[in-house]
């Protein structure tokens, strides 16, 4: 996923020796499916894998219907994507564990987490009623757009730079209208092992609005093992890796939600406010990265959660 504000998948990238990135859209990471993926702890049956894969379709084709009722009905659109997303992922014989403090309930809030996978917007949705940002794309690709419409996504056209400042102010009319909104500020997917840095960008939405910024660590494991099963890195295909994760046992997602970062308001440019912003939730989130990076290296039994 190549995309500071992805919800669904495109293919995946690493940087190649010395390239750089292509705009300010599309950054390389340096994991690769070669480098990072290990074999599975436990494997599924072949007859649970197409059992699981079969689920996880009639859950997609399900989510249609569910999707043009939230449209329809915008009140329930975020308990709808919740509960569609629970399900897919449940489907998909992936367990959600979620730790970390109580939910933000006054006002809209910014949820910036690290990237992992295609599944991780998923994730964020099945943990939180919330809007996801998405890619011009998916708005236009049959099933998958009126999905992404239903779950009241917000559109951004990466080739254009200069869309950028709509595409903030539309973050920013969500976050006044009380919604939650998710991004992904890495701007491409690392294997779980490490992180990037946070683009500030989408960051000015919560400075503008005084709208709180929501860390969280998205961490994935095999029962209580480090795992990159789940990644979604390098030349990967949305195929494979889809049918890598539903081949997994006890593949588990667990979701650290940190405590709201208060906007940052200093009296320089926006652009440092922003920058500020963003340095403080990254930080937050790269806690709970190398927790899980401590765990597998030192070969622990137990996954280490810092608390928020």
């Amino acid at each position: 996923m190549n995309t500071a504000v992805d919800i669904l998948p495109s293919a995946p990238t690493a940087a190649p020796a010395s390239a750089t990135a292509p705009d300010p859209w599309r950054p390389f990471g340096p994991c690769t499916a070669q480098a990072c993926l290990a074999p599975a702890a436990r494997a599924t049956r072949p007859v649970l894998l197409v059992a699981r894969l079969c689920a996880a379709l009639l859950v997609v084709l399900a989510g249609v219907p569910v999707s043009l009722v939230g449209r329809v009905r915008a009140a329930w659109r975020a308990k709808l994507t919740m509960a569609w997303a629970r399900l897919l992922l449940r489907a998909l014989g992936i367990r959600l564990e979620v730790t970390g403090a109580p939910a933000v309930s006054d006002g809209g809030a910014l949820v910036v987490a690290n990237h992992v996978s295609w599944l991780d917007p998923l994730v964020v949705a099945a943990t939180l009623p919330s809007r996801p940002l998405a890619k011009r794309e998916i708005g236009e690709w049959p099933v998958i757009r009126t999905l992404a419409r239903g779950s009241g996504a917000l559109f951004i056209d990466r080739e254009r730079l200069s869309a950028l400042p709509s595409a903030v102010a539309a973050v920013a009319d969500a976050l006044r209208e009380g919604d939650t909104v998710v991004a992904f500020p890495e701007g491409t997917t690392w294997c779980g092992r490490g992180m990037g840095r946070f683009r500030p960008a989408v960051f000015q939405a919560a400075v503008d609005t005084g709208a709180a910024v929501r860390p969280a660590t998205l961490r994935y494991r095999e029962g209580t093992a480090a795992s990159t099963r789940a990644c979604y890195v390098g030349d990967d295909s949305l195929l494979a890796s889809m049918v890598r994760v539903a081949g997994t046992r006890d593949l588990v997602v667990e979701v650290t939600l940190f405590a709201p970062v208060p906007p940052a308001r200093p009296e320089g440019r926006r652009s440092e406010a922003r920058a500020a912003l963003a340095r403080n939730a990254e930080a937050r989130v790269r806690t709970g990265v190398d927790d899980l990076v401590h765990t597998a290296v030192t070969g622990h039994q137990r996954i280490t959660v810092r608390r928020p």
